[in-house]
């Protein structure tokens, strides 16, 4: 299992957010709010041709997030 940022991951990709890239408070609290957090488990469902969304299945609900938002993520792969 690697480190990676969440826009790397493959659709039908599982992963855990490890927490957020350094220079990437932009979007924390956003992505916070969300229900994004350190240890929280996802699915990459759909990813659009141009990689912008990226849409994953967190908690249980459906979530779309912009490429420079899932760049903003660490999270490693499972």
């Amino acid at each position: 299992m690697t480190e990676q940022k969440l826009a790397d991951i493959a659709v039908g990709g599982k992963g855990t957010v490890l927490g957020f890239v350094s220079g990437g408070d932009t979007y924390r609290r956003k992505l916070l709010a969300m229900g994004l957090m350190k240890g929280v488990e996802f699915e990459v469902k759909r990813v659009a041709p141009l990689g912008d969304p990226v849409e994953i299945l967190v908690r249980g609900y459906n979530l779309s997030l912009r490429k420079a938002e899932a760049n903003s993520l660490r999270v490693e792969a499972k």
